[in-house]
């Protein structure tokens, strides 16, 4: 699609708010120069960002030789930011200030077989209307929801087209939402939000080229290519768990055999698991959760079964990291998500040694392999983005008034349009 006048301006502006978010006090000519815009164009889009209060004026700065720089400061009471991660086994909800500080957390635990359409938005609704009352902010405040959904999206119409681990197909999610929240909703997905998560305050920030591996109970690569998030042709990009790791494997959600997924997947690690010590008590059947914990435990402790289980996950994860290595010639691979989270410093050593048994010498040295250094969920903080990137978009015409936008809220449903997401800086 080609970009209009209109989407370049929103998309300016939401990479000069990001670098104020991530860099307050700052100048305009800091600002000029972290961007690549020209000064004018800075002063302008700040003055829009100070008259939709989202900016505030911090005062001045010296400078040498010349006249002192105002400065200027996230508003962080400016408005407040919901970022909700649907995963396959809960939903977890964060309320944000502006500067992006968590206020509020919610859980929403998801049983297996409770996952239709209907009862994963009853979940998401919950956990929103909860994290709105513990941080007892008036609605108007709430400038939008995003919302991270496992599988392929449709961001501009609000469809889940498809999750394999649910079997849905076309899931028109964001209608669903919207008659349960009166908020601005923006849906994509977990790949999309923990690679912008990572851009914006993680191990990839400063980085062009970026792999931010998500390991959960699906799997995935959220791409940050060339400075700046990658989305494929139909937002489809990353969809690294569905590629071919054992010709013949394991049966995935997706239909396909050996599919990376079912060798690293939280499922996969169960397997992992069952098929060294069918009889482990570190092995809880039907909890995804309390598996990992058992075995994160269990390594912690030099049990013999546990670490091998790792060692075996992370051969076959060095093996899907060395291609990705390979291919894309990325600065860092990242390890996020729960799994990642619980299995940590054992997990990311086992899977350097791999790497380097398998990856191209040359791509391999210029990369680093860490795990996620954000404290809170990834996936949320990203969601909570797209919430912001929607609601500059909405702002419209310049000096739109912030409570315009905030009262989109009581609409059906808010869809962006199709942008692109700022590069780190």
């Amino acid at each position: 699609m080609k970009r209009t006048s209109r989407d370049i301006r929103t998309a300016n502006r939401y990479e000069v708010l990001r670098q104020i978010i991530a860099e307050s006090p700052t100048s305009r000519q800091e600002l000029a120069a972290a961007t690549g815009l020209s000064l004018a164009t800075v002063a302008t889009l700040v003055g829009e960002l100070l008259e939709l209060r989202m900016i505030t004026e911090v005062g001045f700065e010296d400078s040498a030789g010349g006249r002192p720089r105002g400065l200027v400061s996230v508003n962080a009471s400016g408005g407040a930011l919901i970022g909700v991660d649907i995963a396959e086994t809960y939903v977890h909800a964060e309320l944000f200030d502006l500067a992006l500080n968590v206020l509020a957390r919610a859980n929403e635990d998801m049983p297996p077989g409770e996952s239709r359409p209907e009862q994963v938005v009853g979940h998401v609704a919950a956990a929103v209307g909860s994290v709105v009352a513990q941080a007892g902010i008036e609605a108007a405040r709430v400038l939008g929801v995003g919302v991270s959904v496992p599988g392929q999206v449709d961001r501009d119409t609000g469809v889940a087209e498809y999750a394999p681990n649910w079997d849905w197909h076309d899931v028109p999610l964001l209608d669903l939402l919207a008659e349960h929240i009166a908020y601005p909703l923006h849906l994509d997905n977990p790949l999309r939000a923990c690679a912008v998560a990572e851009l914006w305050f993680g191990a990839a920030r400063g980085r062009g080229d970026a792999v931010v591996v998500n390991l959960g109970t699906g799997v995935g690569a959220g791409l940050a290519l060339g400075g700046g998030l990658h989305r494929g042709v139909s937002n489809s990009a990353g969809e690294w768990g569905h590629t071919t790791l054992v010709l013949d494997g394991r049966l995935c959600h997706c239909g396909n055999h050996g599919c990376v997924e079912t060798y690293i997947g939280a499922p996969g690690i169960m397997q992992n698991l069952r098929e060294l010590s069918p009889r482990s008590t570190l092995l809880h059947p039907e909890d995804q959760t309390a598996t990992i914990e058992a075995l994160a435990r269990a390594v912690a402790a030099g049990d013999p079964v546990a670490v091998k289980v790792v060692q075996d996950t992370a051969r076959y994860l060095g093996a899907g990291i060395s291609d990705l290595i390979n291919l894309l010639n990325p600065e860092v691979v990242v390890l996020s998500s729960w799994v990642a989270a619980r299995l940590g410093e054992p997990l990311l050593d086992e899977v350097r040694q791999a790497v380097a048994r398998h990856a191209l010498r040359r791509p391999l040295a210029a990369t680093e392999i860490v795990l996620s250094p954000i404290p809170t969920d990834p996936v949320s903080l990203g969601a909570a983005t797209f919430a912001l990137e929607g609601a500059l978009q909405s702002a419209g015409q310049r000096g739109a008034p912030q409570k315009e936008w905030a009262r989109q809220g009581t609409a059906k449903r808010t869809v962006p349009a199709r942008s692109r997401t700022a590069p780190p800086s």
